[in-house]
């Protein structure tokens, strides 16, 4: 810095002041401050601010599978907002894995982040000496059991209920289900929309139509193939994921059969191959944007507060069902 005043021909407390902004400094005075900087290539030591105000400007994200393209989306939203604040963002997968979250978190408070997003990869996990500490923390997509606060999610519930309904609406009654890891609040959530509109419409829930993936394409493939080969198989299925969507478009296509002809399909999440796929699929768009754009804003709430203690509610955000051509009334 002292070298940067030199160079600009101003105080070393000049240049703090436009490096900080804390103080108004002239046009013409910070132009020179910037140009000097330029000049000698210097960065300010963001570990030796952070040190000095307390706050490091950084947050951590937790994801439990970077090749889902959910996340992506979802991450885009945070670090916008992020970036609008001033703040950086450090990205971890953990896998699906618990022990690597858990290594993940404790790499992030090493780095002294200033708070942590998670998407949690299992929902028995313990992040009550998190909150107990009043660390700042938000839980987005997945939710841990009894989560009351601090999060940004689908109405999953809702989201499972829109699907089934619209399939009973055509006709269908003969509906199979292909989800996650019921542990996970995203996937039992949509479960139990699935329960609610199949009882509302007193329509039979049949044990062999339910079936559990590990959320991989080949999980949804060969759980298609199991339901499609029963004696009496399934006139429509909803995936609660969009691997397991391709793996059951492929399980559809080697056993010969036509969608939606011979069997309808709805699976989760838009993206630009559900539109150009052959049929054009019906699927429950997420505001996936939207819940990382949230979720970091609930955050930095949590951050500007005395000790985070700032806690927010759950809020649920509303998905659409986007209805194209992979779904039809049964066949006669």
């Amino acid at each position: 810095m002292r070298e940067v005043a030199r160079l600009a021909g101003v105080s070393v407390s000049t240049v703090s002041a436009v490096i900080n902004e804390t103080t108004i400094v002239s046009p013409r005075r910070a132009q020179k401050v910037r140009e000097a900087m330029n000049a000698l290539d210097y960065h300010p030591d963001q570990v030796a601010r952070s040190l000095k105000v307390g706050r490091t400007e950084v947050v951590g994200v937790i994801m439990p599978d970077i090749t889902n393209a959910f996340y992506p989306e979802v991450i885009r939203g945070i670090e916008d907002t992020a970036g609008q604040a001033s703040y950086s963002v450090i990205l971890c997968n953990s896998n699906e894995d618990p022990a690597q979250e858990q290594r993940r978190l404790n790499t992030l408070f090493s780095r002294r982040v200033d708070g942590v997003l998670i998407a949690c990869s299992d929902a028995a996990t313990a992040y009550d000496s998190l909150i107990r500490r009043r660390f700042p923390i938000v839980f987005f997509d997945r939710l841990p059991a009894g989560a009351q606060r601090g999060a940004v999610c689908t109405d999953n519930l809702d989201a499972g209920q829109s699907a089934t309904e619209h399939l009973l609406e055509l006709g269908h009654r003969q509906i199979a289900m292909i989800t996650g890891n019921l542990l996970h609040s995203t996937h039992r959530d949509r479960l139990e929309g699935f329960r609610q509109a199949m009882q509302g419409r007193q329509v039979a829930i049949r044990n062999e139509y339910l079936r559990s993936g590990d959320l991989q394409t080949q999980s949804g493939y060969e759980s298609g193939l199991a339901l499609l080969r029963l004696p009496q198989p399934p006139t429509a299925i909803i995936t609660s994921n969009n691997k397991m969507l391709l793996g059951l478009m492929r399980a559809i296509g080697d056993l010969g059969l036509v969608c939606p002809a011979q069997v309808s399909v709805i699976g989760f999440d838009d993206y630009v191959w559900t539109e150009n796929f052959t049929p054009r699929l019906t699927v429950v768009r997420q505001q996936t944007y939207e819940i990382g754009c949230r979720a970091m804003a609930m955050l930095l709430k949590q951050i500007g507060s005395e000790g985070g203690s700032e806690q927010s509610e759950v809020v649920q955000l509303k998905a659409e069902l986007v209805i194209r051509e992979s779904t039809a009334a049964p066949a006669a």
